[in-house]
Order: C-alpha cells, then structure tokens, then sequence
C-alpha cells in the first residue's frame, strides 16, 4: 500500500519570531485563548479529522471520532467562534473546514515536537 504524503499548506508570510516586538499583554491573552481552544485533546482530533476527510458534515466527524454528534456540535462551535473553521451548509448538512492554513501546520509541528520529545526521552532514558 503506498504511503500517502499531505502536504502542509503555506501560512501567509510574516516577519520571523526573533525579528518581531516582544508581545504585549493585549497581544499574548490573544494567543493564549487560541492555544487553550486547542489544548482539547477532543478538539485537536476533530481538526485532525477535517484535515483527512476535506469537508466533512457534522455526522461524518461524529462517526470518525467515535463521539455522539451533539458532542462534537458543542467542540466545533467552540473552533468556529474562534473563527478556526468556517462552516457552509449542504442541504439539511453543515460541512466544516479550517480557516487559516497555519492551523494545519501548528498541529503538524505540534505532532513532530511530541514524536520528538517522545525519541528524545527514550534515547536519554537508556
């Protein structure tokens, strides 16, 4: 079976962290509210999900994730009003997507940093 590769979309360009201003107070509670919306165990395997099944409807997620549908409903409105995903309704169906290509490759890099750590401690561990 041959291996499938996804390819990580481009975030739009930005100036590089050690380049940029100190963050401030305003700037920083911002970026905590995101990482503690994503610090969700549940949440994090539905963005999985949206990345491997494209568009999927509500009832698609729920399935993939092995959670009842009014469950993964009250995650993903948590993403949505984040502004994390979008939504647009088929028929009598909601399908979701990611927003912002950056949030695709967080969790990609957030993904390597775990196997990372994970190697890392093993190797120090023996």
């Amino acid at each position: 079976m041959a291996k499938l590769t996804l390819k990580i979309p481009a975030c739009p360009p930005k100036a590089p962290l050690s380049e940029r201003p100190l963050l401030g107070l305003g700037e920083s509670a911002e970026l905590a509210r995101i990482f503690d919306v994503l610090a969700s165990d549940t949440r994090l395997r539905l963005l999985h999900a949206l990345v491997r099944l494209g568009d999927p409807c509500m009832s698609d997620l729920a399935d993939a994730v092995g959670m009842k549908p009014q469950a993964v409903s009250n995650q993903l409105r948590r993403l949505v009003d984040l502004g994390i995903l979008s939504t647009r309704r088929h028929g009598v169906h909601i399908h979701y997507s990611i927003v912002d290509p950056c949030v695709t490759k967080l969790m990609y890099h957030g993904l390597c940093l775990n196997e990372e750590t994970h190697t890392h401690a093993h190797v120090s561990a023996s």
